[in-house]
């Protein structure tokens, strides 16, 4: 039975193979190695992390030893697939009937730098900053109080959606959404406008559905007002300039919000509109 094996063997062994087809055999077994290679680096540095200087080091000789592995790093996202939101600084005063009380969000990620963090920490700064202004110049006197709370409101392989909420009460109360919708593969922010490839056409596109919206709600609903079809058409909406508030709701749809007085009267309070996606298409990439 073993010398039986052993002429099958090679006779098959002895089946000449086509110039061609041997080429595509040793070329898919290199890529197969290379896919391997990289797969196992990636799997590493995700759970190792490592010093910034061997992973430059890493990054160095993978780019020279291979081109698929170099454009593979390339792709490793700054932000992980679960992103770890947190408390960067909590500030509070109490001065008077003056009070304050701001959290300011932070994305973090050992040894990687977030380029949104910086921007949201800015942000919350604005707000500390005019609070303290008001104090120095009222002496503490007058009555103001600010709340700042922040939220994460989707995620998914491509986003992470924050959402900060800010009441300022000064005789009355005001109401802002700042939402910070932030790339994973680079730790950014993106515009509205960014979001839809710089294209007017379809910015255009959802404001026009934010206008239907709008008509719509009215129409059903007299004690509903906005800042259209009205007898100031100066003042009314005129459609979105791309660098408006937005996030994703938890089903992937684009969510576009408005701060108190912006599109409507104050009692309306902040507002938002939730956009189909039968319009922009599926954006969140989910």
């Amino acid at each position: 039975m073993e010398k039986w094996h052993e002429n099958l063997r090679k006779q098959y062994e002895a089946v000449p193979v086509p110039d061609e087809a041997k080429k595509r055999t040793e070329a898919g077994i290199r890529k197969a190695k290379e896919e391997r290679m990289k797969n196992n680096i990636i799997h590493y540095f995700k759970r190792a992390g490592g010093t910034a200087a061997a992973a430059v080091a890493a990054i160095a000789l993978l780019s020279n030893t291979s081109p698929t592995i170099a454009q593979a790093m390339e792709q490793i996202p700054v932000i992980g697939a679960i992103s770890q939101v947190v408390t960067f600084r909590t500030y509070e005063n109490q001065t008077g009937h003056m009070e304050a009380r701001v959290n300011v969000p932070e994305i973090e990620e050992s040894g990687k730098t977030i380029p949104a963090n910086e921007e949201m920490d800015q942000y919350a700064q604005a707000l500390i900053d005019e609070y303290e202004k008001t104090v120095r110049e009222q002496a503490g006197e007058g009555n103001y109080s600010l709340d700042s709370t922040y939220e994460t409101v989707f995620e998914n392989d491509k986003y992470v959606c924050i959402v900060v909420h800010t009441t300022v009460a000064q005789g009355g109360a005001a109401q802002f959404t700042k939402a910070f919708t932030i790339e994973k593969k680079n730790g950014e922010s993106i515009s509205l406008l960014e979001l839809l490839e710089n294209d007017e056409s379809r910015l255009n596109a959802v404001s026009d559905s934010i206008k239907a919206q709008m008509r719509e709600q009215m129409a059903a609903d007299e004690n509903v007002i906005y800042y259209l079809d009205s007898d100031m058409p100066e003042q009314d909406f005129k459609g979105l300039t791309g660098e408006e508030s937005f996030y994703f709701s938890q089903n992937g749809e684009l969510v576009v919000a408005f701060d108190e007085y912006q599109v409507a009267p104050g009692y309306m309070g902040a507002v938002e509109f939730t956009i189909p996606t039968e319009v922009t298409g599926n954006l969140a990439g989910n």
